[in-house]
């Protein structure tokens, strides 16, 4: 199944897709039994806004071994997930701009499979891991890696408001053998099946929920591929997946 978070006027909304049209949902898809509402044929005059409302976004880093090589050569494979934050400030809807810090010389993309959390989920659950996640989507994990590297921690060169476009739409299941591919100015970037993962998505929840506790809507973005590289200003970054489609952004210099 497939979902979406629109807006009308000033108000969100979720929607469940059926073919080209929206049947208006009363509260998030994950909720039990949420009450439906109108049926319309979808328009690209709704803004899409990104399909989760996180308490929290959680990241994974060097969960696939080619990338691991492109920018940390000589490292080891990492024996557990890697963990980071964003902030939920930085998410960003599709087709909205990154905007590019003043403080920042040089701003990548890295293109991403992000899982969405359905329901309450920590080390005390009797319940399998999978049975937290309730879909996937698209996320790009914007980051200043120049401040990454000076920092030494990830937490500024993450963080910056809009660094966490997602979207456009949430669907429950992958296809099998499903891909993603990252462009900017429609040249192929990167390029990846999900089997390359060091750490699948439902080791990443696991591993999640041993430290904190997952909510719903939570966002777990499961790392990127090789392939990043820089943005600048003028340019269209797109990353597809399978089944889920196209999430798109032009990249802006922040002004002030």
């Amino acid at each position: 199944m497939r979902f979406i978070r629109y807006r009308i006027g000033d108000q969100a909304h979720w929607g469940r897709m059926e073919g080209e049209s929206v049947v208006e949902l009363a509260m998030p898809p994950w909720s039990d039994a949420p009450k439906e509402g109108r049926r319309f044929l979808w328009s690209s005059e709704f803004p899409l806004l990104p399909p989760c409302e996180p308490s929290k976004i959680i990241c994974v880093g060097k969960n696939y071994r080619a990338h691991i090589k492109e920018l940390h050569p000589g490292e080891d494979v990492p024996q557990e997930p890697l963990l980071f934050l964003k902030p939920p400030s930085a998410l960003r809807s599709p087709g909205e701009a990154i905007l590019m810090p003043p403080q920042s010389e040089r701003v990548d993309y890295e293109g991403e499979l992000a899982v969405v959390i359905g329901k309450t989920y920590s080390w005390e659950s009797k319940s399998p891991p999978e049975s937290a996640i309730f879909g996937y989507t698209i996320a790009n994990d914007v980051t200043a890696r120049d401040l990454q590297k000076k920092d030494g921690q990830w937490t500024r060169g993450k963080g910056f408001d809009t660094f966490c476009p997602v979207g456009p739409l949430l669907r429950t299941a992958l296809p099998e053998g499903a891909t993603i591919i990252t462009r900017v100015n429609d040249q192929v970037r990167q390029r990846a099946t999900f089997d390359q993962m060091i750490f699948s998505p439902v080791d990443v929840v696991k591993y999640v929920a041993s430290v904190m506790t997952l909510q719903p809507g939570d966002l777990i973005l499961t790392g990127t591929p090789e392939g990043v590289g820089p943005l600048n200003a003028g340019e269209v970054v797109e990353i597809e997946i399978t089944g889920i489609g196209i999430l798109s952004n032009p990249v802006k210099l922040r002004t002030a």
